[in-house]
């Protein structure tokens, strides 16, 4: 895989309070191919808020998607998360094979 090819995808990340704005916010995202594939995980976090240490079940929201879909997605993330401050992480795709690669391009509508 050439560097130019992998390089132009991500994985972006966010947490919501519950399965349930989990799962509205991966279809949204979905329907508005902003990605291709949203993987769904419960996790206990500890942060800091309102300058103390605070610790909630959250679920986290894996989003597979193109580096050209990241500012409508980052865009839509805000104006549908729960949050305030939404957790908003973008991680760049160093590699991956071919075929997913290809299948994230088809179903984002890259070309």
């Amino acid at each position: 895989m050439s560097e130019s090819k992998s390089s132009g995808y991500c994985m972006v990340i966010t947490t919501v309070p519950d399965r349930e704005e989990a799962e509205k916010l991966a279809q949204g995202i979905l329907e508005n191919r902003l990605a291709a594939c949203v993987h769904v995980s419960d996790i206990h976090g500890f942060f800091f808020w309102d300058g103390e240490i605070q610790n909630d079940d959250e679920v986290s929201l894996f989003i597979k998607t193109t580096k050209k879909r990241y500012d409508a997605l980052e865009s839509y993330i805000q104006e549908y998360h729960p949050y305030d401050v939404p957790e908003i992480i973008q991680l760049p795709i160093t590699g991956g094979s071919p075929e997913y690669l290809a299948w994230l391009d088809a179903t984002t509508g890259e070309k």
